[in-house]
């Protein structure tokens, strides 16, 4: 499998699916901002959640997530899992043709070419007096700023 090396184009450009919660109780969204890196001596993946998206409750309940990346011809499914919302119990993965995958305390999906395990280790709330006048302006006016979420990467699968 080949796999796009470039680390700051894998959320930006390909996206990814962030999901929280076990395969009886998850809720998963599309992202397009995070990073990866080392903290605390230990692989990491950060990921940011607006407190408004149903998947920030299901990222503060649980202690593990998922972040997966998809190749380019699942662009439309994760479309349609960025902009279907779980809070009406709608089955957002059927919907979006995608087959769940359970990893016990978290989830990710049989269609994905590579997902990081993270046991969350850290969360905090940003915030905008902490930021650029422009960055306010461009992205959290008026809406809430993101929680920032840090994950311990526990397992990394590949198909």
């Amino acid at each position: 499998m080949e796999f796009n090396a470039d680390v700051f184009s894998q959320f930006d450009k390909k996206w990814a699916l962030l999901s929280a919660g076990p395969k009886d109780d998850h809720n998963t969204m599309t992202i397009s901002w995070g990073s990866m890196g080392t903290l605390w001596n230990k692989p990491t993946v950060t990921v940011y959640v607006r407190p408004t998206r149903f998947t920030h409750k299901f990222m503060n309940e649980y202690e593990y997530f998922t972040v997966s990346f998809f190749p380019e011809d699942k662009r439309e499914a994760l479309e349609k899992m960025g902009t279907i919302t779980g809070r009406h119990k709608t089955d957002k993965d059927a919907l979006a043709g995608l087959t769940v995958r359970d990893l016990g305390e978290a989830v990710t999906y049989e269609e994905a070419e590579l997902t990081f395990l993270c046991r969350r280790i850290y969360r905090a709330d940003m915030l905008t007096s902490h930021m650029p006048v422009d960055v306010v302006e461009d992205f959290y006016t008026p809406e809430e700023p993101h929680t920032l979420y840090i994950g311990e990467v526990i397992e990394i699968i590949e198909e």
